[in-house]
Order: C-alpha cells, then structure tokens, then sequence
C-alpha cells in the first residue's frame, strides 16, 4: 500500500467503497484525485486497487480502525450504510446513525472541506402516490415524523443520520446530502436481481395494473452527483434528489428489464389492502420469531411496488450542474446481456 500522505493533489475518501455505488465512485474519482477506499472486504479492496485506489482496511463504526485514513483528506463522500428492508433497530443505529456521527467528527477534527453524505428517498416512502417531490418538502415530512410510524428500521435511521450531518454543518463543516432513487447497473445484488427472480417464481406482485410511476437512476448518475457535490458553490448545507429524470410506469419498465433479460413477464396481480395486511402481520411473526430472518414480504415492499414516487432534480440540475450521462433504455440493455450471461447469479 503506497503511503496515505500526498502533497500533490487533493485526496478523497470513500467509505463504502466495496459496495455497489462505491465501486462506480471510486473508478470514476481514480485518475482526477488521489482516492482512498475504506472498506472491509480485502478480496474486493484488491479490485479496488487495479483502478488506482487505495484500499483502506477499517470500518467507519470504529474510530480507532478508521481515523488515521482522515489526516490530509479534502473530501469525504460517506456511502457506507445499512441497506437492507429487515434486521434488528441496533445493528441499523450502529452502522447509519453514529457510523455517521463518527465519520463528521473525524472530519471536523481533521480539517475535511467536504462531506458529502448518501441518503436516499426511501425517506418519503407512505401508503400515496408521491410526485415530483422537492428537497423543500423534506421538513415538512420530519414534522409529519411524529404522525406516522417508519415503515422500517432503514428508514428511521437515515432520517436520524440526515439529522446529525445537518447538526455538524451547523457547527462549521461543510455538508451536502444527496437522495439518489433506485440505483441500477451492472453489479447491482438488490433491487433488480429480486424482481427477476420473483419473476422466475412465483411471479412479480402487481397492484393496480402496474401503473404507478418510478422515478430510477444509472449507478454511473450516482457517481457523477457524488463528485459533483464535492465542490459545487453554494451546494454546502443543501440535499439534492438524483434521478435519471425519466419516470416510467412499473409495468413498462420492468417489461423492459424482462425482454433485455430474455425472460417472460410472470405477475401476480393482488389487491394492495390484502397485500399489505398480509405484510403487516408477517412482520410482527418475524419480529418475535427472528430465528426466521428476512420476512418474505414487508410494507415497505408493498408500497414501493404499489405506490408512484417520482423526485424533482432541478435543484440538482441547478446548483451542482447535474446533468445525466447514462439513459436508462441503455443501463437496461446493458443490464440484460450481463443477467444472460450469468444466468442469474
């Protein structure tokens, strides 16, 4: 590992860096500035490293294993979260609340210009339709907090994190917060990957008529945003929603997916309230037996599959210059030669 120090260009640390946005980020970041990737998988960090990388061993939970990667750096993009629809209210306050909390402070204390914190739009999610939603909104939905309760333990805690990275810019570090919805690409193992192979089984929940717009964006989109916000004037202190700005009903896009796919649509058409009830109370079973894992259905699912959530990015276009690269028809057919080709895995 070459040495952490460097006087002749600026340096930028990601912490996520294995993760499936993070290795778009730093790929992209390799070669403009000096990039250290903090992760914890030394397999992945090798790969890391071919692009020009420094892989960091450490996690950003743990002061100790992380903190001297901070000395000299000037920007910050915090990737690494907890992202996942299930697991226990403990491990998601650990990893995306005072992970956070941990990776401003080392900041502030060592003279960081920039934090750029990853959120995400899963913050909005409700049983309605939501359209061109704008970064305005978002305080008045933390006053509605009190109102409703979370659909999930992810989306609690990203809220909470939103929360201290404005406390720290507040305090004098600088911070911009970033809503990317929906990432797709090569690599992606969640979002895509899920509805193929429910397609594959018993078939893909369809709720009214599949209608419902969605709002994704191009994992190289992402990335782009992510070194946008970096240096962007008067972007400190603000959040920015980012999309590929080209909203499509569900049942559209996901028959794009499944012809560039080679793969039949297979839906099971169902009545959202079933559905939904049915979600509730397969919650509460695997909140008490949770020997069982990951339930096979949870609100948040359903409501995501059955509800429109499209973001206005104008702001974005506007204060960062965010522009998107990538189109979604050609992530979409890039996506399926690379599905027939691994056939799955």
């Amino acid at each position: 590992m070459e040495s952490l120090e460097s006087k002749d260009e600026k340096t930028v640390l990601v912490t996520g860096a294995t993760g499936f946005l993070g290795k778009y980020l730093v790929r992209r970041l390799a070669g403009k500035y000096r990039v250290l990737g903090l992760g914890r998988n030394p397999e992945k960090g090798k790969e890391l490293e071919k692009t020009g990388a420094v892989f960091c061993p450490g996690d950003f939970t743990d002061r100790k294993s992380c903190e001297n990667y901070f000395k000299g750096v000037s920007y910050v993009i915090h990737g690494g979260a907890r992202s996942s629809v299930w697991g226990r209210w403990e491990d998601f306050y650990r990893d995306n609340v005072k992970g956070t909390n941990v990776v401003a402070k080392l900041c502030a204390e060592y003279g960081v210009e920039r934090l750029v914190y990853i959120s995400s739009p899963s913050i909005y999610t409700a049983k309605e339709d939501r359209y061109d939603i704008c970064e305005k909104e978002y305080e008045l939905w933390e006053d509605r907090r009190f109102e409703r309760e979370d659909l999930n333990y992810y989306i609690k805690s990203k809220r909470m994190a939103e929360r201290i990275v404005r406390q720290w810019n507040d305090r004098g570090l600088e911070t911009v917060i970033l809503r990317p919805r929906g990432l797709i690409g090569i690599g992606d193992t969640s979002l895509v990957p899920r509805l193929l192979r429910a397609n594959r089984g018993i078939g893909i929940p369809l709720f009214r008529g599949g209608r419902n717009l969605v709002d994704l964006t191009c994992v190289e989109n992402a990335a782009l945003a992510c070194e946008l916000a970096m240096t962007a004037e008067n972007a400190a202190g603000q959040a920015f929603h980012i999309t590929n700005g080209e909203p499509q009903e569900f049942r559209k896009l996901l028959e794009q997916f499944l012809k560039a796919a080679g793969e039949k649509p297979h839906y099971q058409r169902l009545p959202f309230g079933l559905v939904y009830g049915l979600a509730a109370g397969l919650e509460k079973i695997y909140g008490k037996l949770t020997f069982l894992g990951e339930p096979p259905l949870t609100r948040y699912t359903v409501c995501t599959l059955g509800f429109a959530q499209t973001m206005d990015i104008s702001q974005a276009r506007q204060v960062l210059g965010y522009q998107p690269e990538k189109r979604l028809e050609d992530t979409i057919k890039e996506y399926g030669r690379w599905w027939r080709k691994c056939r799955g895995r």
